[in-house]
């Protein structure tokens, strides 16, 4: 069954290693949302993807994007992920979406522990607060959503990650941009899995106390 899945923030690398995938392995539909849609000219032509530019800060940018959306998906970051996150949840509601998958980080839930979870909370202590506040905004909504925690981020040509539950240690210092592209297509794929979950996602056998290239 075609699905239309609405990714926002789809110029970053993951959201396109996403996109690139639902292309050539689905018939889903694709709304592309972000800044600047020149930056994925590639797509115009394209009769199965919709550019739209517009601001994630904006409610209504938003609404007009969602229209006829099965599924979202967010690349959405930054310092202000909170504040994006807000106006996400907030057009969701106006047209009634429920289905949401995001791109959140290690640390999110002060799950990380050891000296691996210290470093990390001062290598991304500017981003944490985003993140946190994002996440706390999700799990207090009605939305059905997968929150996704990946560990350190390589661009390695690899498929090779393992699912880490919130309740459980976080102890891999890496994996691939497209391991957690490939989660994200396989949830887009079958949203009934990891409802109001958060999965955390890494590289077997990564284990250290910072990512093996730092």
């Amino acid at each position: 069954m075609m699905t239309k899945v609405l990714i926002i923030a789809a110029h970053g690398a993951m959201a396109q290693l996403v996109t690139k995938r639902l292309l050539a392995e689905t018939d889903d539909e694709l709304v592309l949302f972000l800044r600047n849609a020149k930056r994925l000219n590639d797509y115009t032509d394209n009769s199965r993807v919709t550019l739209i530019e517009g601001n994630t800060l904006s409610t209504d940018d938003l609404v007009a994007a969602m229209q006829e959306i099965d599924i979202v998906y967010s690349n959405a970051g930054g310092p202000d992920l909170g504040d994006q996150t807000a106006h996400i949840l907030a057009a969701m509601k106006q047209v009634g979406l429920t289905r949401l998958i995001y791109i959140s980080a290690l640390g999110a839930h002060h799950e990380v522990v050891g000296e691996f979870g210290q470093w990390n909370e001062q290598a991304i202590s500017a981003f944490l607060p985003g993140f946190r506040r994002s996440a706390a905004l999700v799990a207090q909504s009605a939305v059905d959503y997968t929150e996704v925690r990946p560990s350190w981020l390589t661009d390695a040509d690899e498929i090779d990650y393992e699912l880490i539950k919130l309740n459980e240690p976080f102890v891999g210092t890496e994996v691939s941009r497209a391991s957690v592209a490939d989660f994200v297509f396989q949830v887009i794929q079958d949203p009934s899995r990891y409802v109001r979950e958060s999965i955390g996602l890494s590289k077997p056998n990564t284990p250290g106390d910072k990512p093996s290239w730092l």
